[in-house]
Order: structure tokens, then sequence, then C-alpha cells
């Protein structure tokens, strides 16, 4: 039985108290939905700045009523310490979700994104410490590895941060490892690289590649790349990443580690846009987007990222439930709805 598998039977046998933050948010949502799937009871903590109250309203039809009681909402703001100590209170695993995405939003407003990544992540951590937590999980970003060429990439081996988004979760990690041997709390740092799935947001100027793509191409307008779209990426379902962090709330050892979250595999945009308008092809849309529009590459992306995800697998049991292609299937499902020939008149 995979420790996955194993998990999932615990939880379900012994309720929990969580927190997520970002709770209606891409990733956050989901964390909400499994859990509440698996009988336990969540508080979430949300500011709307990012996430959506119809990602929480998809989770309730999703879950049924009766879960549905188990979950508790505050809107509220992590850069507000008493909003976390509020949200905490109860809490026995922590699961850190919220921030302000986006290596472009960085760059044009670090302040803002300073705020929400650095001050929000101690305030929760904070929080949890003072709620006796038994363990304290964040988001990190595969972003840390920065100008460090070596694929694929190791959580031993990084580089220079090429953004300020990068730089707070890389001080992130840092005051994780400071407050671990402070108050003896588990603190679990995951790499996320390139999550997606649905409801994920296709809107505005900040909007990941997938759902952004998705948009574009059934509403008929070009799709950008920036660059000539050989860069590439390790694209991770996020339905992998949820399993990562239920594995990593149970990790016991007092200290911190961080893993990378991902399949260890790497798709290249010109693969993918070919991949998007097969999908849809599928589903019955006519594309009439044959070719991208390139751009000049932005400031602060790598060229490739692709995870070595050996210790995740070694230390946590972590094993893909969903692999790439699976993954896109359900996103394009979800996002474009189901299969329809008529959509080709």
């Amino acid at each position: 039985m995979s420790a996955w598998t194993e998990l999932q039977k615990e939880l379900r046998a012994g309720p929990r108290r969580w927190l997520v933050t970002g709770a209606a948010g891409f990733i956050g949502s989901h964390l909400v939905e499994r859990l509440l799937g698996l009988g336990q009871e969540v508080t979430g903590l949300d500011n709307f700045a990012t996430g959506r109250p119809s990602n929480l309203e998809a989770v309730r039809r999703a879950v049924g009523e009766e879960a549905w009681s188990r979950f508790r909402f505050l809107e509220g703001d992590i850069r507000r310490p008493e909003d976390c100590a509020r949200a905490g209170e109860g809490a026995e695993f922590v699961l850190h979700q919220a921030a302000l995405g986006s290596v472009p939003r960085s760059i044009r407003d670090p302040r803002s994104t300073h705020e929400a990544n650095v001050d929000g992540f101690f305030h929760i951590a904070q929080a949890a410490h003072a709620a006796g937590a038994r363990s304290f999980v964040y988001a990190s970003s595969s972003s840390v590895y920065g100008d460090h060429p070596e694929l694929p990439k190791r959580e031993d081996r990084i580089g220079r941060p090429l953004s300020p988004y990068a730089a707070s979760k890389r001080v992130d990690e840092v005051y994780a490892e400071a407050l671990a041997r402070t108050w003896s709390l588990p603190f679990t740092g995951l790499r996320y690289f390139n999550v997606f799935g649905p409801r994920q947001d296709p809107e505005g100027p900040y909007a990941a590649v997938i759902p952004a793509w998705l948009r574009a191409l059934t509403e008929g307008e070009p799709v950008r790349i920036h660059g000539d779209g050989e860069q590439s990426r390790d694209f991770c379902p996020v339905a992998n990443v949820v399993q990562a962090n239920l594995l990593a709330a149970f990790r016991r050892e007092p200290a911190a580690r961080v893993y990378n979250v991902a399949l260890g595999g790497r798709c290249s945009l010109l693969e993918l846009f070919a991949a998007l308008q097969a999908e849809l092809r599928r589903l019955g849309f006519t594309i009439q987007t044959a070719e991208p529009v390139f751009g000049k590459p932005r400031p602060g992306d790598v060229r490739h990222s692709q995870a070595d995800i050996r210790r995740i697998r070694e230390e946590l049991g972590y094993a893909p439930e969903v692999d790439f292609l699976q993954g896109l299937r359900i996103t394009v499902e979800a996002f474009a709805g189901p299969p329809c020939r008529a959509r080709e008149d």
C-alpha cells in the first residue's frame, strides 16, 4: 500500500483540524476539497486578492452539504497578524498557500510581493506556533533555483534569484530554517513547478500559461509566447500538489525541509501549444489560431525548468497519481466543458 493510500485511510478514520490559507485560490481550493472529502475539519483564510468566491462555491458543489458543514471560512489578510491569529485558533496542521504569485507582478510591484509573501508568511507561522500546531507546510517555488544552470533541479543546489518573487520565496525558506530551530515545529517547503488544473484563473496580465492559452484558443484570440517557444517547463497537475501537501503535513522531524513538487519531466511551450490544440479539437472546437505570436523573453524568466523528485519520493513516499497528459485532459474538459461536436458548426 502506498504512503498516499495509507494516509488517506488514516485521515478518514480520524478527523484533524486544518488551516488552509489562500483557501479561495487555485491550489488552496483543491486542498480544501480533498480535506473535506476525507472527513476533515477545515478553516480557510483568504482576502480575495487573487482567490475567487466561485472557487469555494465549486468546492461546496463537489463535496456536498454534509462535508461543507465542516468548513469554516474567514475573510482576512495574512498581512494582518490579528487575522492570522484568529484563523489559526485550534489548528493542528497548517497548509500555507496564500501569496502574491507571478514573476512579472513582482518586478512591477516588489513591495506588495514582499508584504504578502514575506510578512504574511511570518504572521501565519507565528499564529501556527501560538496555536500549538503539529506541522507547518508552505508553498515555495521553483523560482528559488534562479540562475543555477543544472537540470534537473536538486533541492541542495540553488542559484541567485532572478526576481523579487523568487527572493521572497527564498526568504521564506530561510525563515523556516530559523523558526523550526526556535520553535521545534516541522516546517516543510514545497517548491512547486508550474502547477496547473481546473479553477486556475485565465484572466488578467498575470494568468498562468495554460489557462491563459485555453481562453485565447477558445475565443479566437492570438496565443502569445514570450521568446522562441523552445523554453521548457515541468508542468505538474494540481492533484499531485494536494498529495504532496498532505504527506508533508505528517512529516514528524522537528526541522525545516524543502522538496520539489513536480513530475520530473519537461515540455516545451511549443509542445504545450500543440497539445492544447489537440485536446480542444477532441472536444469539438474549431481552432482558428494556427500559429502563436512570438515576442521578447520576459525579465526574470528561466530558460528551462525540470525537477529532480527523488527526495520527496524517498522521504515522503510521494508518487504522482496524475501524469501530464491526464492532467491536461482534466484541465481542458473542466475549462471547456464535455465533448460537444456542435462546436465545429
